[in-house]
């Protein structure tokens, strides 16, 4: 019988279809990730116009055959508006104290700023502060342009700070209009114009907000280390420097609402700045004008606040009843006066005015000012522990509390 050898070969098992299926897909998958993952490197290499944004083919183009088209671009906005507008209208106050003639500084004792509000036949007037001319043997004015022109002063005021000056207006291109201050609102954008530093930033602007209304800061009109008036202002953060005093705070509408006065200018404190409303400076600016100064009524008495006296002599001395801790000591009295006139003396102590309780003298000067001349008042008082009342008719003076 024939016979061979045979090696047994062991069959191997077949892949179902389903197998196969799920292998090609998986690498579909990843084929697909590794594409995508690739475009972005190409694209930005320029070795495939593919847009990932838009999906679809670029075809580069000839840049001749790109549309042209032209832009205007337009700066103008309401702010270089109203700066436009007003910055005419807002000069240089030049203080001038000149001594002798070897004054190298040529007398000038310092630069601030102010602002035109009126312009009649001839004569044009200018708003500032009083401590920008205090001093002052010689005012001049320095215009937009450079120009300088020699100023006269018509009055000034130091409880309010302010001053009125004219000039010859042949040279003078703008007005500025006030506004309403009562109006302004907190957060309300404001444009400050001056000249910070001198007069080589005249014309500088800043731009803020109101950041309060009817904010209450003490003046020592007289320097005598005593606040002797609470001035009522407005506070923004618009940067105002030592110069911007008697410059615009101007509201987005290019009207005037303050006259910038001062700055807290301590280390410690950055954006704020005070400024005068004008709806309080406008009867002041109308006084001065007129009269060269602010026609106020007054009593014709010396005083001081009860607080500013020892708590002995309350009682010891002006016999005041222990529940009377508050009020105005009269330390004199012009016997012409309509104090005097009343019948008041000395050590009596004012508890109330015009019907209103009086604390302190910032607030009996507060609620004086608020009268007119000619007016009469009713004030109640104690004297030797007794309460007693008189009236006074108000006649006037320039003496600044009395």
């Amino acid at each position: 019988m024939d016979t061979y050898n045979h090696k047994y070969i062991p069959e191997k098992p077949r892949r179902s279809r389903k197998g196969y299926f799920i292998s090609s897909l998986i690498g579909v998958i990843i084929g697909a990730i590794l594409v995508l993952m690739a475009l972005p490197f190409l694209s930005s290499r320029g070795l495939l116009p593919y847009d990932m944004q838009t999906g679809t083919q670029q075809v580069e183009q000839d840049a001749s055959e790109l549309p042209v088209r032209s832009v205007s671009v337009d700066v103008n906005n309401a702010v270089t508006d109203v700066v436009q507008r007003v910055s005419d209208a807002v000069v240089g106050v030049v203080n001038i104290q000149k001594t002798n003639i070897w004054d190298e500084s040529g007398g000038e004792a310092g630069t601030g700023s102010g602002v035109i509000y009126k312009k009649t036949d001839g004569t044009s007037y200018v708003v500032t502060n009083h401590h920008v001319i205090e001093g002052a043997t010689n005012l001049e004015i320095s215009l937009k342009n450079g120009t300088r022109v020699g100023a006269k002063l018509i009055g000034s005021d130091s409880l309010t700070d302010l001053a009125v000056l004219k000039i010859n207006n042949s040279k003078i291109k703008a007005v500025a209009d006030f506004g309403d201050s009562d109006k302004v609102k907190p957060g309300e954008p404001v444009i400050a114009i001056g000249n910070p530093l001198g007069l080589q930033f005249s014309g500088s602007v800043t731009q803020g907000v109101i950041s309060g209304t009817e904010r209450a800061i003490p003046v020592d009109s007289n320097k005598d280390g005593e606040p002797d008036w609470n001035a009522e202002v407005l506070q923004t953060d618009a940067a105002i420097n030592p110069g911007n005093s008697g410059g615009a705070l101007i509201n987005i509408n290019g009207k005037v609402i303050g006259i910038n006065s001062m700055k807290i200018a301590e280390s410690a404190v950055e954006g704020i700045g005070l400024s005068i409303p004008v709806n309080l400076a406008i009867p002041v600016i109308q006084d001065l004008e007129s009269y060269g100064e602010v026609r106020r009524p007054f009593l014709g008495i010396e005083m001081k606040s009860l607080t500013d006296i020892s708590s002995n002599h309350w009682q010891e001395t002006l016999k005041l009843p222990r529940d009377v801790t508050k009020g105005i000591v009269v330390m004199g009295v012009d016997p012409n006066s309509p104090a005097g006139e009343a019948g008041m003396k000395e050590l009596d102590v004012i508890t109330e005015f015009d019907g209103k309780p009086v604390n302190d003298i910032i607030q009996i000067r507060k609620v004086l000012y608020k009268k007119n001349i000619g007016d009469t008042a009713q004030i109640r008082f104690y004297r030797n522990g007794s309460q007693k009342s008189a009236k006074v008719t108000l006649t006037e003076s320039n003496a600044i509390g009395r």
